[in-house]
């Protein structure tokens, strides 16, 4: 009995998830979720109550899948590639997972009330730069917070664009305007040579947080991925 009624509960959660993502939170219509879960409205009370009870239980959800899938990304010695994958993973996420795409409608339509994403990607974003900062990876100029903004206002339109569509073209597009957007934030091999003698000059002996120096970070450099969190190919 308690195995079916958890078969339940998820049936419905699944299927408010849906409808979330597809017509948010005004047009998300009960009885369409239970005609989905093939239960009754009064199984669907039972478990959660309303329809705000079961927008906060998406929003929980979608908010849990993101966390899981962050903690889960490879690391990487540069973090300037890190970043590059967290990016790709965060779009693939607004696109391929049903919680995701439902919380981020959920966010826009009832803003206040349901916790941003940006509370779960957001800092894991600002420690990348932070890294890249340290180890020099930076073009001379480019403050850690002049490019947490830049790369943020990239992450959520990866996220709008790869949430509508997935298809080869798309990935071109963002293979191209990562190239743009790493040319301007990472230090070229120069100017990592001119920093490490610097650095050296300091008693810090030139140390980089960068797989080698003499390598430059670019799209074609290959990361271990989860599926979750696998960049655009």
């Amino acid at each position: 009995m308690q195995e079916r009624a958890a078969r339940t509960r998820q049936a419905v959660l699944e299927a408010a998830a849906d409808e979330f993502a597809e017509r948010g939170y005004e047009g998300a219509s009960l009885q369409r979720m239970v005609w989905r879960a093939a239960t009754s409205i009064g199984a669907l009370t039972f478990h959660f109550g309303n329809k705000t009870a079961l927008a906060e239980e998406v929003s929980a959800a979608g908010h849990a899948r993101f966390e899981s899938c962050l903690e889960d990304l490879a690391a990487a010695p540069d973090p300037l590639r890190e970043l590059r994958t967290l990016i790709g993973a965060l779009a693939r996420l607004a696109h391929e997972d049903t919680f995701v795409r439902a919380t981020r409608r959920l966010e826009a339509d009832r803003p206040g009330e349901v916790p941003p994403l940006t509370e779960v990607w957001l800092p894991v974003l600002r420690g990348l730069l932070d890294r890249a900062h340290h180890a020099q990876r930076l073009r001379p100029g480019v403050s850690p917070g002049d490019a947490v903004a830049l790369l943020a206002h990239l992450a959520e339109g990866a996220m709008a664009a790869h949430g509508a569509t997935r298809d080869s073209a798309w990935d071109a597009v963002w293979d191209s305007v990562w190239n743009v957007v790493l040319h301007g934030l990472a230090a070229d091999r120069t100017e990592q040579a001119d920093q490490a003698d610097q650095a050296g000059q300091t008693g810090r002996a030139g140390r980089m947080d960068a797989p080698d120096a003499t390598e430059p970070t670019t799209l074609t450099d290959s990361t271990t991925l989860t599926e979750c969190g696998a960049e655009p190919a």
